[in-house]
């Protein structure tokens, strides 16, 4: 009975559903019993066999499937394939214990630099405040450019001199400003008088004109007045400024300096064993360091004093220059050499009330 079975069952297809059961043949339901019945009886599926023969063949050619080695797979019916499983969880967790390794080691190394840093840092603050005592008690020396350091003591008096100047300068053009208002306040009003007094209209048209001149021209001097105060401005917080940035590296660069030196030179003169030697060596090196970036700012100090000098006498030179001439010109009456003098200097009016301050900046 199981041959003709088998023998069935080898010339027609079962089908299997999604989850592995088997289907219905409406069409001989005596082969769907004997079916059940040898799947029923059949070998434990934990236990199968492959066998090399037919079903009924010798054990000799039975090989366990237990003895096999090889990844699990996972049946797919609708594609109708054996997808390998075994090893991917050990492969997944392979890779994110390494992740998590590389991640843990660049955590301590960032985490090392930075106490490494902190802890330059330390030292070098501590050298340094502690040549600043010495210097303001008198106990510690300290390196000195004369020729260098009455330059920058120049340059500082130089820049606290520009800027009272321009403060002055932006005062005057205040007080203008509202001068040529006014002007142009009173000229409104004598013109509008001339049109409403027909006794005195010649009178009232005549100090309508002059005061309307006045302002014409005081709008002209203004143009001048604030090119002035613009340069004076640059020249005094941005190019004299960025000097005094150098200057203010150069002095720090020099202090770190003097505090390697006499820590080298308070190394030295006590004893000459071997951790004593190896500490005198590393500050010889660390002295060297400060040595040449005190040397490097100092040139650079020289350097950017010399071309501001110029610079300044220079602009100041062009700037003087304008505001005799646009002042002279002005009080004087003379409004073709007014504007001649913005001509001069390429300067260009801008238009009426721009250079008044809004209402917020007035609060």
């Amino acid at each position: 009975m199981t041959d003709s079975i088998m023998s069935k069952a080898a010339t027609m297809e079962i089908p299997i559903n999604s989850n592995g059961d088997t289907g219905t043949l409406p069409e001989d339901d005596s082969l769907e019993q004997d079916l059940q019945q040898v799947m029923v009886s059949g070998p434990n599926l934990n236990e199968t066999s492959i066998v090399s023969g037919g079903y009924g063949g010798t054990a000799e050619g039975i090989i366990p499937t237990s003895s096999i080695k090889g990844p699990a797979v996972r049946y797919n019916p609708e594609f109708n394939k054996r997808i390998p499983v075994t090893g991917l969880g050990s492969n997944m967790h392979h890779s994110s214990s390494s992740s998590s390794m590389s991640a843990d080691d660049a955590t301590r190394g960032v985490a090392v630099e930075k106490i490494e840093s902190v802890k330059k840092w330390g030292m070098n603050t501590y050298k340094c405040t502690k040549q600043m005592i010495s210097e303001r008690f008198g106990r510690g020396s300290r390196t000195v450019d004369l020729e260098l350091e009455a330059q920058i003591e120049v340059l500082r008096d130089t820049k606290r001199k520009y800027q009272n100047v321009l403060r002055l300068a932006r005062a005057l053009t205040n007080h203008f400003y509202n001068m040529v208002q006014t002007q142009h306040a009173l000229g409104d009003t004598f013109a509008d008088l001339s049109q409403k007094s027909p006794e005195l209209r010649d009178e009232f048209g005549y100090n309508a004109e002059t005061q309307k001149l006045l302002c014409k021209n005081g709008e002209t001097l203004l143009g001048a007045i604030n090119f002035f105060v613009s340069s004076i401005n640059t020249l005094v917080n941005k190019t004299m400024e960025d000097t005094l940035m150098t200057i203010k590296m150069y002095e720090n660069a020099r202090l770190e300096f003097d505090a390697y030196r006499a820590d080298l030179e308070e190394l030295s003169m006590g004893p000459r064993d071997a951790v004593t030697m190896a500490r005198i060596d590393a500050a010889q090196q660390q002295y060297q360091v400060h040595k040449e970036k005190y040397e490097r700012l100092r040139s650079d100090v020289t350097i950017k004093l010399k071309f501001l000098e110029e610079n300044k006498v220079k602009v100041m030179h062009k700037q003087l220059l304008l505001f005799h001439n646009a002042i002279s010109a002005y009080f004087a009456g003379n409004q073709q050499q007014l504007e001649q003098t913005l001509k001069q200097f390429n300067i260009k009016l801008k238009p009426p009330g721009a250079d008044k301050p809004s209402w917020l900046e007035e609060q």
